[in-house]
């Protein structure tokens, strides 16, 4: 198993799990909303989840880089010589989480020498664990049972692209308008659960364009994705980076637009997307 130990890789799984759970929990309690930014939401359940995955991680991992969503000094680790950096995101999918929809996740990812290697995404409404890596395989569990393989569907034909919100609400126009035969799946929700529609061929294509996702919702769900064969690529091909040229300095946001899928839907749709949605790019 390399540099994973299965005990550690366990113990990581039910940490993240038990996020989840209390997630869940805390959502029928009720919880206080803030504000960080235009359209950008945050709870004090992401505050508090937060709080308890940074110190856990710290604690089990003293010579690694800890990065978490709603520690914005934390920020300033990615550019120090960490081999290893979790990235954590205590709820990928907040809006949906404070609207009481099921679309939301704890995700905590692990990007060694700035590549994704392996990630863990708890999605708490559907009681499913997925986690792995290319030397870990790929694993679900649902509940507290056991991993078993996670079923993969590397012949999907699916004409279904999922988009976010605004991406469609941008491009959505001259993507239905060039590109009919495509359906467009607008759906808020969790980056990783989407990435994991893509997997288990529910859907052909994950695209993203706006620059708001952040490397903590893609480190956990890109591991996954390169474990499954999936490309991971910007709008010409190139991979996906976690290098000072990819990234905002002060948010770690990605700067290359994302498409997620398998190699021959990509290289079918890449080129259309790439006509329609560049020339709009500011």
């Amino acid at each position: 198993m390399g540099r994973w130990d299965l005990k550690q890789v366990h113990g990581i799984g039910q940490s993240v799990r038990t996020c989840g759970i209390e997630a869940k929990r805390l959502a029928k309690q009720g919880f206080q909303v803030y504000e960080k930014g235009a359209d950008d939401f945050v709870t004090d359940v992401d505050r508090t989840l937060d709080r308890y995955l940074s110190e856990i991680f710290t604690g089990q991992f003293p010579e690694d880089g800890v990065i978490t969503e709603e520690n914005d000094e934390s920020i300033a680790q990615f550019w120090q010589p960490y081999s290893r950096l979790w990235c954590i995101d205590p709820l990928d999918g907040t809006q949906d989480f404070i609207k009481g929809d099921p679309g939301y996740a704890v995700m905590v990812g692990a990007l060694v020498d700035r590549t994704p290697t392996a990630g863990w995404i708890h999605a708490p409404e559907y009681g499913h664990l997925y986690y792995g890596g290319p030397e870990l395989g790929l694993w679900k569990c649902q509940d507290d049972g056991p991993p078993v393989a996670l079923q993969i569907d590397r012949l999907t034909q699916s004409s279904t692209v999922i988009v976010g919100f605004r991406d469609y609400e941008k491009y959505g126009v001259a993507l239905q308008a060039q590109i009919p035969s495509l359906q467009f799946d607008t759906r808020l929700g969790s980056f990783g659960l989407k990435v994991l529609e893509v997997i288990q061929g529910e859907a052909g294509l994950y695209v993203y364009f706006n620059n708001r996702v952040k490397v903590w919702d893609t480190v956990a769900p890109l591991a996954l994705a390169r474990t499954a064969g999936l490309m991971c690529c910007d709008l010409d091909g190139r991979p996906i980076r976690y290098t000072a040229d990819s990234l905002s300095p002060t948010t770690l946001a990605h700067l290359q637009p994302i498409v997620i899928g398998w190699q021959p839907l990509v290289e079918t749709w890449l080129p259309h997307l790439r006509s329609i949605v560049k020339p709009l790019i500011p």
